[in-house]
């Protein structure tokens, strides 16, 4: 199994036009944490797309570039590439200008975004919401497939026998589906055999299983190896030395954090109670080392996920020491024990 880290790099907002020292602080800590997470023997790192204030990363792929001059082995992926106000064209571009950067460690994680502020910014409209996805994926595919290509679609000028560069290192980019939990997803993702990343946010992680199963028998059905269809997990994460520790420092950015959201979405407000239901019984990765281990190996149990992706959330908020100090022991402690478990598992 890979383990790996997602950010969406959240961030004080600065308000200003220019001199914006929070969000440069912000890009540091970020460049700082994938590489440390190279280092400490993680897999991969993915940073998210947003176009708000309180995030800082709205272009992934610039920063992933930063960070390939100062890593070796870790893969760069974005978490995701909103691909529906996106230029398909533009997007496998700059991935492929990444895996040559990198020396062939870039992905793409692409999906709809977990917000909307890209619609009206780049002038689209959300009432073709799951139109956009569908053509711009289509498009996509076929640009990682062939160096040129005819196409024609209704959102984008049509591609004349057009050649798309630089091409990637990589013989093809790694393209993931990220999807949150609707059924056309997941069966999409598994006909067309993508792999796929399902964010557990809220909820039992149980329910989920009829989802990851809904993936792999349509994979199955359209003619494709399920065995060798890759599937990731990602939860909200943190850890420190002891579950108290870990749960002392992480609830108040998450608290601020989740709120705020759901006030913008009109969900019911949280406290200490229902976070610490949802790290027992639910998707919510906190606590030691241990009870990480313990919990990644319960997703295995029910989903046999061949990645897992811890995301870290209201980064800006916990001291930095502290962040880096759950990014090492998850590559070090964590991630070792998973790996030899998840070996015996298999060979059996």
């Amino acid at each position: 199994m890979e383990l790996g880290i997602s950010s969406f790099g959240e961030v004080n907002p600065d308000h200003v036009s220019g001199g914006a020292k929070n969000a440069h602080l912000r890009v540091q800590q970020l460049l700082e944490e994938i590489k440390l997470a190279d280092e400490v023997g993680l897999d991969v790192f993915a940073l998210g797309e947003h176009h708000r204030p309180d995030y800082v990363v709205s272009a992934p792929e610039i920063i992933l570039s930063a960070a390939a001059a100062t890593t070796k082995n870790i893969k760069l992926s974005s978490a995701v590439t909103v691909l529906s106000s996106a230029d398909p064209v533009r997007v496998f571009q700059n991935f492929s200008s990444l895996d040559l950067v990198s020396n062939g460690r870039a992905e793409i994680m692409a999906g709809r975004g977990s917000f909307i502020e890209s619609f009206p910014l780049f002038g689209y409209d959300l009432s073709d919401y799951d139109a956009l996805f569908s053509e711009k994926l289509e498009l996509l595919l076929k640009l990682n497939e062939s160096e040129k290509i005819n196409w024609q679609g209704h959102f984008r000028p049509s591609i004349d026998n057009r050649g798309v560069y630089p091409r990637p290192l990589q013989e093809k980019l790694p393209i993931w589906l990220a999807v949150g939990g609707t059924p056309a997803s997941a069966a999409r993702a598994g006909a067309l055999n993508i792999p796929m990343t399902v964010a557990i946010i809220g909820g039992t992680p149980e329910r989920f299983v009829p989802f990851i199963q809904l993936f792999r028998q349509s994979a199955e059905k359209a003619g494709h190896d399920v065995s060798k269809l890759p599937l990731a997990i990602n939860s909200h994460f943190y850890t420190s030395d002891t579950y108290e520790k870990a749960m002392d420092e992480f609830f108040p950015p998450y608290e601020l954090t989740m709120n705020r959201v759901g006030r913008e979405r009109g969900w019911s407000p949280i406290g200490r109670d229902y976070v610490e239901f949802m790290q027992k019984s639910g998707p919510l990765m906190v606590g030691s080392p241990q009870q990480i281990i313990d919990k990644i190996m319960y997703f295995y149990e029910l989903f046999q996920q061949t990645r897992y992706l811890a995301q870290l959330v209201g980064g800006h908020m916990i001291p930095h020491t502290k962040v880096l100090r759950a990014i090492e022991l998850f590559g070090t402690e964590v991630a070792p024990v998973v790996r030899k478990e998840i070996a015996k598992k298999q060979a059996v």
